[in-house]
């Protein structure tokens, strides 16, 4: 997202200096082709293993026929500092144990896991719950000011096994005896992606938008640009509920891959970067709606699991936006998101050239555009406009009954991508919804894209970052709505479930329709 920037999932500040629109014409003058556009196109903001040859047994699929627990929900968070709490690992293997920090305000409190899907429409079930703990207010948060990280540096509470603990996406909900409660994130991965379509949670991302203990990678306590982190740390609580971007951006598309059957597997953004087989034969893996700020290593191991068969989903907007680097956490847990932006040159290992600078992929020096990747290029914020289907035909609308020009109010928000041929863009690319706006007084337009590569995966972005959101209209947990109707809601979710299910069965360029190239009639060149 654009430095400062404030989307209507709550996060941003005051931000950087505004700069300066760049015509596209003066792109393809540029020394460096790619310096003109790490500033903009239209002057909105934008600083902001092959599969399997079968399908292996599914070890979730007795899981998903267990009852649900419909009381996963919060029902009174309460002051900021009632009850919070952060686990000392991003992500375990089923088995594993974890340590828990938690900080309260009452006396006591207890610690319900739940484990998102779909169990017959109850979307969570509960999988352990704790005895009652007793409770203590930590310490408040310090400060590392070279780089204005805040650390909560809390004791560890107590240590949680996870032994019959299926993968998935869990919300640890904390219960204090005084009502006030908070969810704390955790991923189980699962041990192999071999097969299976993989849930890559974007916790990078979520880390930079934390604004706990006052700081994220966008502002400090007083809303300042100038004073945010240059690197934060997973050994704190998430603010909020406590699990803000995995709620908005991520669990709808959790539901409903759970609810379809398809063999899942889950990991994390860490993961990914950390291991280079985490996605060695997966037939899919899918980039949920946020998902913002990635490592050169992650951004590596996608593009070799594309190259090497496994189709690939951009369910957002602003994707493989941020290139960050992951420097070492304390006492050898999670590690640190370090990303200076705008000030990469005062980082201390590329001053010593020792690292690529930690600022937009697209901007020199080391450019590297997302859209070679992506398929689309990250435009701006914000907007607010109808979603306009332009390849009816496609296979990834059957069964929606749309014809060219339908369009969906409010799906294209408040961050979009579009179809750039000035910046590095896969040659058989199809174009299937092109939905103009206005992003800050300029003209200009959202693109979904769809395009393959020779080992015949499929790369599929929807260009809006309201795409994961809108699986959810017209229900409960549409809290913030944006004016997204149920036509909406049922049109992205067949969508989606055509895209998931055509992912599944390996390489979508062997058994669906390729991609009829149309950048060039699209955009008139």
């Amino acid at each position: 997202m654009a430095d400062g920037a404030a989307h209507d999932a709550g996060e941003g500040g005051t931000g950087e200096p505004p700069r300066p629109g760049l015509d596209r014409r003066r792109f393809l003058g540029a020394a460096t082709g790619l310096a003109a556009l790490a500033t903009g196109l239209t002057g909105c903001d934008t600083s902001g293993g092959g599969p399997a040859g079968g399908r292996p047994t599914d070890p979730l699929a007795a899981e998903r026929d267990r009852p649900g627990s419909p009381d996963w929900r919060l029902r009174a968070t309460g002051p900021p500092d009632a009850i919070e709490g952060y686990p000392d690992r991003v992500s375990v293997l089923p088995g594993e144990e974890f340590g828990l920090h938690v900080s309260t305000t009452a006396p006591g409190f207890h610690i319900r896991a739940y484990r998102v899907g779909w169990y017959g429409g109850a979307q969570a079930r509960l999988v352990w719950r704790s005895d009652r703990l007793a409770g203590r207010r930590a310490a408040a948060p310090h400060l590392l000011p070279k780089t204005r990280t805040v650390r909560a540096g809390w004791p560890r509470t107590t240590v949680v096994g996870t032994d019959g603990w299926p993968p998935g996406a869990y919300l640890l909900r904390l219960d204090a005896d005084h009502g006030h409660q908070r969810y704390v994130p955790l991923v189980v991965r699962s041990p192999a992606a071999a097969g299976r379509t993989v849930l890559m949670h974007a916790v990078t991302t979520w880390q930079a938008y934390n604004a706990w203990g006052g700081h994220s990678l966008y502002r400090g306590p007083g809303g300042d640009y100038a004073d945010r982190s240059l690197a934060v740390a997973f050994d704190r609580p998430y603010d909020a509920t406590g699990a803000e971007k995995f709620l908005v951006y991520e669990r709808a598309l959790v539901v409903l891959a759970e609810r379809l059957g398809l063999p899942l597997a889950y990991t994390t953004s860490l993961d990914v970067h950390r291991d280079a087989d985490a996605l060695r034969g997966a037939t899919a893996v899918l980039s949920l709606g946020h998902d913002e700020y990635w490592t050169p290593q992650q951004r590596a191991h996608v593009t070799r699991a594309r190259d090497a068969g496994t189709n690939v989903a951009f369910l957002g907007a602003n994707a493989c936006f941020r290139r960050v680097r992951l420097d070492a956490g304390p006492d050898a847990g999670p590690p640190t998101v370090t990303c200076y932006k705008t000030a990469y040159r005062d980082d201390p290992a590329y001053a010593a050239h020792q690292a690529p600078p930690t600022h937009d992929f697209r901007a020199p020096p080391a450019a590297d555009p997302e859209s070679s990747l992506t398929g689309v290029f990250y435009e701006g914020y914000p907007t607010d406009a109808p979603y306009v289907v332009h390849g009816a035909d496609h296979w990834l609308f059957e069964g929606t009954g749309v014809t060219p020009g339908d369009a969906f109010a409010h799906l294209v928000g408040v961050e979009y991508d579009r179809v750039t041929p000035e910046a590095p863009t896969p040659a058989d690319l199809e174009i299937v919804a092109h939905s103009p706006l206005v992003c800050r007084g300029r003209a200009s337009h959202a693109d979904s894209a769809y395009y393959t590569v020779p080992s015949g995966a499929g790369v599929f972005a929807t260009g809006t970052m309201r795409w994961v959101e809108a699986l959810m209209a017209g229900t409960r947990d549409n809290g913030r709505n944006h004016g997204l109707d149920r036509r909406t809601g049922a049109f992205v979710t067949r969508t989606t479930e055509n895209l998931l299910r055509a992912f599944a069965a390996g390489p979508a360029a062997r058994h669906r329709p390729a991609p009829k190239p149309n950048t060039d009639h699209v955009y008139g060149r």
